[in-house]
Parts: C-alpha cells; sequence; structure tokens
C-alpha cells in the first residue's frame, strides 16, 4: 500500500482508496480527493508538511497525516 505521504515529487498518482472515518474523511473529499482522480505532486515542505499537490486543476495544501490517510498507486 502506497500512499499519498509516499509519492516523489513530480510524479501523478491515481487515489485508490480514502482511510479515516467521520469529519476527517469528508473533509478529504470536499477538497476534492476522492477515488479515481489523478493528483500530481507539487512540491514538499523542507519537513515534510504540508505536501503541494494539484489536483482537478487546483492547488491544494494537506497535512502530512492526512496524505497517509490517501492510498494511491
Amino acid at each position: 500500500m502506497k500512499t499519498l505521504r509516499q509519492a516523489k515529487i513530480g510524479e501523478t498518482v491515481k487515489v485508490v482508496k480514502l482511510h479515516g472515518e467521520g469529519a476527517v474523511k469528508r473533509r478529504i473529499m470536499d477538497m476534492g480527493i476522492t477515488r479515481g482522480v489523478e493528483v500530481y505532486i507539487r512540491r514538499v515542505a523542507p519537513l515534510g508538511d504540508p505536501v503541494e499537490v494539484t489536483v482537478r486543476g487546483y492547488e491544494l495544501s494537506i497535512r502530512k497525516a492526512d496524505a497517509d490517510m490517501i492510498e494511491v498507486e
């Protein structure tokens, strides 16, 4: 299982599954990250938090704790 946090800069990955429950999962889905969507890894902050991605045509910053909940391929 590979998570969004483990993806490399410049890589485009496809979301397979969202882990987590309740409000956290709902917030991730509200940001446009749903199963089947492609996510491009733009850059990662020096200490690994946050991760900046492009999803559905816009830039988004995600905390590494949230990025660990997103399974990709």
